[in-house]
């Protein structure tokens, strides 16, 4: 028997422009508004703001929408800084005051908590520091277009793979904006620009370092005119190919210095960009593990030893777990390097089971977590294994840090504080961090 199927009608979408009023703004940094009974999501309006809107999508319980013009202004509402603020995808708040994006980031954390994880806690006071030069780690975009014969060199547009083009970007360190206009002088000067790929900029305290990948091998002259522009520029320059690994061509491995420790990475290694915050969060962490000369501690997703090895100079004895092998050999030459002899680092998949490691096996006193933006889902549950009575994590998603803290209650814990670190202004990323207690069983 034949069956016929009606195709299902496509919905339109009403495109007229609607006054709507701005409520309150999500974790994203987006408005919200009411629109026939759900909630329309809108990039730049804010809390109190009257706002004229044009729908982009229309689903069944939500709506998106393109905000065409701010009829009655929120008092908090400024003028963004950024030239390019508009169209680069690199910041989303700068149209809201630095001390208003502050506030909203503690409620939309207090928010989350409540709402997945059925927590209410006072928030611990805001680690904060200066909003602009910030960043000392930044990837810029390179392409080349035959056509117009230019050059594209930025960063991608708001939701697109567009490059805008920069000229200058104020949250970036002061040692590395100067460089932009210099640089899109020098790449428009090579003879195969179609092989530059992406550009990183890092501004460690050994100076600045350059990592410039390829699409293919540049020429020999080409290569030299690279070379010497970041002779004359101090930089240490690294270069390499899609499939390669970064190969140092001029000066020397990077290090920062801001927690006491003399830290070396590899231009691609993680490091947090921010290095005010990073000295106070690696401060509040040790102070809240509440260290001992006789603690043994467990750091989960180590990376090149940022708390590790802080860690380590107030312990007994240090294990670090890193998914990435290069890192875990660097933060062991690191502790090598700055005569840490209690520390010890183990390469493992966090993700997958950990029956028959080794170190799984081990008890602890501490255990300090700073996952990646999924959390640390795959060995949340083992932290009472462990025996750990206080736990520190470090989390740059308030949501999954949500989603994980349910995990910990139900093995015993207790979240004893909870704060936000100011990690990224003017962009809507949280940075956070939380202490677990689990009660001895005498009390």
């Amino acid at each position: 028997m034949a069956r016929f199927f009606q195709p299902k009608k496509q919905s339109t979408i009403n495109q007229k422009h609607q006054s709507v009023a701005v409520v309150r703004i999500d974790h994203h940094g987006e408005g919200i508004a009411s629109l026939g009974g759900k909630p329309v999501f809108i990039e730049g309006a804010l809390p109190t703001e009257q706002v004229l809107i044009q729908l982009t999508e229309n689903k069944s319980k939500y709506a998106r929408a393109k905000l065409i013009q701010v009829q009655q202004e929120s008092a908090e509402r400024t003028q963004p800084f950024c030239p390019h603020y508009q169209r680069c995808g690199g910041c989303n708040l700068q149209h809201l005051s630095h001390r208003e994006q502050v506030s909203y980031k503690q409620e939309s954390l207090s928010q989350l908590l409540r709402k997945f994880a059925g927590l209410s806690v006072p928030l611990s006071p805001v680690i904060s520091d200066v909003d602009l030069g910030y960043r000392r780690r930044a990837r810029f975009s390179l392409k080349w277009d035959s056509a117009s014969k230019s050059l594209a060199f930025g960063f991608r547009q708001k939701g697109s793979n567009r490059i805008v083009d920069i000229e200058r970007c104020a949250v970036l360190d002061p040692a590395l904006e100067p460089l932009i206009p210099q640089l899109r002088v020098l790449f428009e000067s090579v003879s195969q620009p179609e092989k530059l790929g992406h550009l990183e900029l890092i501004a460690a305290d050994s100076g600045p370092v350059m990592l410039l990948r390829l699409l293919g091998e540049l020429t020999t002259s080409d290569q030299d005119k690279i070379m010497t522009f970041a002779q004359q520029q101090h930089l240490s320059l690294y270069m390499m190919t899609e499939a390669g690994q970064p190969r140092l061509q001029h000066g020397h491995e990077p290090v920062y210095r801001e927690i006491g420790i003399e830290i070396a990475f590899r231009p691609h290694h993680f490091i947090q960009i921010n290095r005010h915050i990073n000295q106070k969060m690696v401060e509040q962490a040790l102070s809240w593990l509440a260290l001992s000369e006789e603690d043994r501690v467990l750091d989960l997703f180590c990376g090149v030893g940022n708390f590790s090895l802080p860690i380590a100079r107030q312990v007994k004895s240090l294990v670090g777990v890193e998914g990435i092998e290069e890192m875990v050999v660097q933060a062991r030459h690191n502790a090598v390097h700055n005569q840490i002899s209690n520390a010890d680092f183990y390469q493992a998949n966090l993700e997958e089971t950990l029956t028959g490691t080794e170190w799984a096996q081990e008890k602890f006193d501490k255990v300090l977590l700073d996952p990646a933006r999924a959390g640390a889902k795959g060995v949340i549950d083992l932290l009472s294994d462990f025996g750990a009575q206080r736990v520190v994590y470090v989390s740059c998603d308030p949501a999954t840090l949500a989603r994980d803290s349910q995990r910990l209650l139900q093995q015993g814990y207790q979240l004893e504080k909870v704060g936000m670190l100011d990690m990224f202004p003017h962009t809507s990323h949280l940075e956070s961090m939380a202490l677990f207690i689990r009660p001895s069983r005498r009390s």
